[in-house]
């Protein structure tokens, strides 16, 4: 960084278009802050390095093709026994709802997971009520000590044909740092919902390993409803089981989409391939649901974010006490 200006943009403003070296990769070099005007993403390894607004890494510990890169100074609290991530599905309420508990719990972020089957992405912030430079990566990790709970948020789609190899990377994150229960945001198609009942307002449905049948009695006291489509010995079930437990015994396939009947809708969302990627893993899992269509969707947002309050033990004064101003909550959602 004591080169010249010239010299500095001439070699670092290229695009890489081969891998780095394995040596550097377990290396990881610090980024200094400097002032420089440009940045160089490293399509190959889908790394991204940003110039204007650094960020300090310290060191990363690789699961299988997955990096967790830790930031410098910062540290994993081993008291955080409980993750709270988004799967991806109609109208991005999951994400939605992970964002308000960022930003509610004042969550810091401690560092990001790198993952290849992620497609690579960069945002600006997502908190502030002015845009400030602070980068959004595609898979980020943060921790609340107030409610000892670890949170991902994924802003990047997965590439197509790699959801199981990303799903098996996050459920080795999740056993290796000590994760006793793992929660799960996402939403379903409105239009898949068959028995509507408005008469106690919009529901939050679960499943949870606990029981065979997916139920839980503490989801049942906070008023959930059990997802009652889930069936253990269903076809696309038992393949997804199957697929994480390594039971080759078992020569079972994913139907095709022209095979795809009503009953295959749930296991063929990134939810369930989670909630069995995380089952045989040997941790708890519950998935908090809800149905949704594609539109303004900051109701189901709330509603999954104060289901994933309830459920962690997280009053509700402090949900929506003064940290998660509406300064706050109108720049998060105006940004989805």
């Amino acid at each position: 960084f004591h080169k010249s200006k010239k010299e500095k943009t001439s070699k670092c403003t290229r695009i890489r278009k081969t891998p780095r070296p394995t040596e550097e990769k377990k290396k990881h070099p610090k980024l200094l802050k400097h002032k420089a005007s440009f940045f160089e993403i490293d399509l190959a390894k889908f790394a991204i390095r940003f110039c204007n607004y650094c960020f300090f890494f310290s060191f990363s510990i690789r699961f299988s093709n997955m990096d967790f890169v830790v930031e410098e100074g910062k540290r994993v609290n081993e008291e955080c026994s409980t993750l709270i991530l988004p799967a991806l599905s109609i109208g991005n309420v999951g994400q939605l709802a992970v964002d308000l508990l960022v930003s509610s719990t004042d969550a810091e972020r401690i560092g990001y997971l790198d993952d290849p089957n992620l497609l690579p992405c960069v945002g600006n912030d997502a908190y502030g009520p002015l845009p400030c430079g602070e980068i959004a990566l595609p898979f980020e990790v943060y921790e609340s000590s107030s409610i000892s709970t670890t949170l991902a948020q994924q802003r990047s789609p997965v590439a197509k044909g790699m959801m199981i190899n990303f799903v098996e990377n996050i459920a080795n994150f999740a056993a290796s740092n000590g994760k006793k229960h793992v929660i799960v945001l996402s939403s379903l198609d409105f239009q898949r919902l068959h028995n509507l009942d408005m008469s106690r307002g919009p529901q939050v449905y679960y499943l949870s390993n606990t029981g065979s049948d997916g139920r839980d009695d503490h989801c049942e006291k906070l008023g959930f409803g059990r997802l009652n489509e889930y069936d253990s010995e269903g076809r696309c079930w038992k393949y997804l089981s199957s697929v994480f437990e390594k039971n080759s015994e078992d020569d079972l396939t994913f139907p095709s989409e022209d095979e795809l009947e009503d009953i295959d809708y749930y296991p063929s969302l990134p939810f369930a391939a989670l909630f069995s990627a995380f089952k045989a893993k040997g941790l708890k899992v519950t998935c908090l649901l809800c149905y949704c269509s594609e539109g303004d969707n900051i109701p189901e947002a709330f509603l999954l974010a104060e289901a994933a309050s309830k459920l962690t033990g997280l009053s509700p004064d402090k949900f929506h006490g003064k940290q998660l101003s509406s300064i706050k909550v109108n720049n998060i959602l105006s940004n989805k």
